[in-house]
């Protein structure tokens, strides 16, 4: 088992008294690692990770906090940056020296709706879950990570996203190792994140493979990471083709990304930041 930091003083700033009324605690018992339960419970999810590529804890947060975190994500729609954008699944310009169906030419269509992490009041419950140190330390654990820290960036720490009817995220893989949502709200039909693990690897794009995703030939590949509300889900996105399909219908899909990185000083680049955001620095 990996060794994790975990032995830092209980902050009541950061530890369970910060969160306890947004994790169901009896569950998923974050805030002891070195429990037995807690023990079962990170071997379980790395378990899921080996054999399905993701992980997905449903009720771990509690109905309530899923419940103002809606509420809150349709309050600040106002401010959410609209984007809607043609990209290849590498996030590269199309190369038009291959043929149009080859997934360095193909372009896919992702549109939503970010709200920055600087537009979500720190008493969010999420926010206050999300800069707690526990939690940090339960994804390291979880990923096999001697540490692991909360992003650095202004904007993209933490971010909720609506997608509403039509929008959608294009397949794609993710220039990330890994990333950790928490789901709030479905969409009335759509919105379902389909991904096929372990499509290419390190040392072999599978372009012929990602191809057939791509054209809908290799369906019994693909496999849908659950999304009741309050669900938190580990998911390795960098060697997973993924897909939230178009959304259906009035009601909208709304979720966070918590970001976090091997490194203190993570951000995003200035281009990164534009594009997601439509700017670069925090508001004043």
């Amino acid at each position: 088992m990996t060794t994790t930091a975990m032995t830092t003083p209980t902050d009541p700033t950061t530890g369970p008294a910060a969160y306890a009324d947004v994790v169901d605690l009896d569950r998923y018992p974050i805030h002891d690692l070195d429990s037995d339960a807690s023990h079962g419970l990170v071997e379980e999810c790395r378990a899921q990770l080996v054999a399905q590529g993701a992980c997905a804890l449903e009720g771990f947060i509690r109905p309530g906090a899923v419940a103002e975190m809606a509420r809150l994500a349709l309050s600040l729609e106002e401010v959410a940056w609209s984007s809607n954008q043609s990209h290849t699944v590498y996030f590269t310009e199309p190369d038009a020296s291959h043929g149009a169906d080859h997934p360095l030419a193909r372009t896919v269509r992702s549109a939503k709706h970010g709200i920055a992490y600087d537009h979500i009041p720190a008493e969010a419950p999420v926010r206050r879950l999300y800069e707690s140190d526990d939690l940090t330390r339960f994804i390291a654990a979880v990923l096999e990570k001697p540490v692991l820290h909360r992003s650095a960036d202004p904007l993209d720490a933490m971010q909720m996203t609506l997608f509403h009817e039509g929008d959608e995220l294009g397949w794609h893989f993710d220039n990330s190792e890994f990333s950790v949502t928490v789901m709030y709200q479905p969409a009335n039909a759509g919105g379902d994140f389909l991904y096929a693990p372990g499509l290419r690897s390190q040392d072999d794009e599978n372009y012929a493979g990602v191809q057939r995703v791509l054209d809908g030939a290799d369906t019994d590949r693909l496999r849908v990471l659950p999304s009741a509300p309050g669900t938190l889900a580990f998911f390795r996105g960098r060697h997973a083709l993924h897909w939230v399909t178009p959304i259906q219908g009035p009601t909208p899909r709304i979720n966070t990304v918590l970001t976090y990185g091997e490194r203190p000083d993570m951000r995003l680049s200035d281009l990164t930041s534009q594009l997601f955001y439509g700017r670069t620095s925090p508001r004043d």
